[in-house]
């Protein structure tokens, strides 16, 4: 009876580490998808500055295809890309490494590539010397333009796009740090293909900071934006594809 008893624990011992170990191992099966779709095929970005607007929103949470552009194979140590399926082009959102500080993700449209020549004559694009229609959701903040020679905001070039580059601006023309002001951008750099908005949450100087010193700063906040929920968020930009 005893003996039986025994064998019985063992046997329940035995059926509980079982389980445990699917478990883990359909977890860390989980985890590992979710990281080689992360890394190679879909990422999440939020754009933090006004730079790409009208078309995209400070508070603007989007979904960038990292596949389309050959993306980097998830093995520590290793730089191995997989096949790019096409390179980027004139007209796309492009995500990328800010080329100044890698740490940095910049968003910015690519309007020319290797061996094309750019130049902007009192605010208008030209690429291989044929003016360049702006996007349909471009703007310009500032009517007068800038005499050459003063800034490039205005008036750029004509500079042709190295080797093995592209060159990015941003839709908010007169602001937008990009490669007027520092240069072509290394192809290398590039991270992905601007796919579709997610989410869009609109900035509010009302809200309470969240601050270290006020230990209440974050029920404040929380609570602030429950109760201004349904004005901050931009219902109309949610599952909206990027053009």
């Amino acid at each position: 009876m005893f003996k039986k008893k025994k064998e019985k624990t063992k046997k329940e011992k035995k059926s509980a580490l079982t389980v445990l170990r699917e478990y883990i191992e359909s977890f860390g099966i989980a985890l590992i998808l979710a990281l080689i779709i992360k890394c190679s095929v879909v990422e999440a970005y939020k754009i933090p500055s006004g730079s790409m607007e009208d078309t995209l929103l400070v508070g603007d949470f989007l979904l960038a295809n990292k596949f389309i552009y050959g993306s980097r194979v998830p093995i520590p140590f290793t730089d191995i890309h997989l096949p790019a399926l096409r390179e980027p082009k004139p007209g796309d959102i492009v995500i990328f490494k800010y080329p100044k500080n890698t740490k940095v993700n910049y968003i910015k449209r690519c309007v020319a590539v290797e061996g094309q020549t750019v130049e902007i004559r009192n605010k208008v694009l030209y690429v291989d010397g044929k003016r360049v229609t702006d996007p349909p959701l471009a703007k310009y903040t500032n009517p007068g333009a800038r005499s050459p020679g003063r800034e490039p905001r205005d008036n750029f070039g004509p500079y042709k796009v190295p080797k093995g580059h592209l060159f990015m601006m941003g839709d908010n023309r007169d602001n937008s740090a990009d490669s007027r002001y520092w240069g072509s951008l290394p192809r290398e750099l590039v991270l992905g293909k601007a796919m579709l908005i997610h989410w869009s949450w609109a900035p509010d100087p009302n809200a309470p900071m969240i601050t270290r010193r006020d230990l209440l700063s974050i029920p404040k906040n929380i609570g602030y934006n429950i109760l201004h929920f349904p004005n901050r968020v931009r219902w109309s930009r949610l599952v909206s594809v990027i053009k």
